[in-house]
């Protein structure tokens, strides 16, 4: 049977005449194949300098000239026992995680109950407040350098607990310079609940600590996370600051204990053991927010409409 114009007539779906169809590879490779392509680049794009990382820790001779992807001259773990020896690593280990936990914790609960109050009471002053708050965070901490050196150089001599090579000051300046950007971020959180659950607890005779602590806190638990993960992240990062405080050997952080490594004519030299303190320095990142994780998703299905 044909049509009016001679051309036989196919069936609906099947190819056009004289035209193979594409084999189910090529098919597959089109609609799905390439991002699982990408995705594998992805990983190895990112897993490259960790895998130098790795080599460099595990490469005997310990320079950066000697260094390779695939190590050639063997494996050892020397440079772990040299890293103790030689520096103090321990101690910048310790101090780091005790100012970056502190000061992360603290920065969290005042950034909470700041938010809370702007979010949730009206109160003169509170735009004012607020704005400036955001005009502050437009300028960067470091630009205060020499204003925080002056007072600073009058608190050590008054109370050399808080002052300069002691993990206590140090502790109070990043706990100052993180409150602006956290308390905007909760703020924003806080004004996402609605104001019946306020209202409500209100009426049952709850206070606004039993509604902070007892009502929102649980509900806020995802940007609690975040801001947490982000302070933690940056504190124990932070090099500038620390490394105009931090003079004393035993006083430093990680990373201004690891910055002296690779000054000068030892930077070839202390390679591997700087490649080993930065895997292990990554170790605490890698826990916080493993630990942290499972918070924020918890929190992002807490309100869930079951059926």
């Amino acid at each position: 049977m044909t049509a009016l114009t001679g051309s036989p007539v196919t069936d609906a779906g099947s190819p056009p005449v004289g035209r193979r169809p594409a084999p189910r590879g090529n098919r597959w490779f089109a609609r799905v194949g390439w991002r699982h392509l990408v995705a594998v680049l992805a990983v190895l794009f990112s897993l490259f300098p960790i895998a130098f990382v790795l080599s460099a820790a595990l490469n005997p001779l310990g320079t950066l000239s000697s260094t390779e992807l695939v190590p050639t001259e063997g494996v050892s773990f020397g440079n772990v026992s040299e890293l103790f020896a030689r520096t103090e690593f321990a101690r910048w280990f310790v101090n780091s995680l005790l100012i970056a936990g502190l000061a992360s914790l603290a920065s969290i609960a005042l950034s909470a109950l700041a938010a809370y109050a702007f979010s949730r009471m009206r109160f003169r002053g509170r735009r004012v407040g607020l704005l400036s708050l955001l005009l502050i965070q437009m300028f960067p901490q470091f630009l205060a350098i020499v204003a925080i050196f002056l007072i600073f150089t009058t608190v050590t001599d008054l109370w050399p607990a808080i002052g300069f090579n002691t993990p206590w000051g140090l502790f109070l300046l990043y706990m100052g310079g993180a409150l602006g950007v956290n308390t905007w971020l909760m703020k924003g959180f806080f004004d996402t609940l609605p104001r019946e659950l306020d209202e409500s607890a209100t009426m049952d005779g709850a206070t606004h600590a039993q509604i902070f602590f007892r009502i929102m806190l649980p509900l806020v638990a995802p940007i609690l996370a975040v801001t947490g993960l982000l302070a933690f992240i940056g504190t124990i990062n932070e090099f500038l600051m620390a490394n105009v405080f931090l003079t004393d050997t035993d006083s430093k952080t990680l990373a201004v204990g690891l910055y002296g490594l690779l000054q000068g004519d030892e930077r070839n030299n202390n390679f591997g053991i700087f490649a080993v303190a930065t895997l292990l320095t990554a170790i605490p990142t890698v826990l916080v927010f493993q630990f942290l994780q499972r918070y924020i998703v918890s929190g992002l299905t807490a309100g869930a409409v079951k059926g």
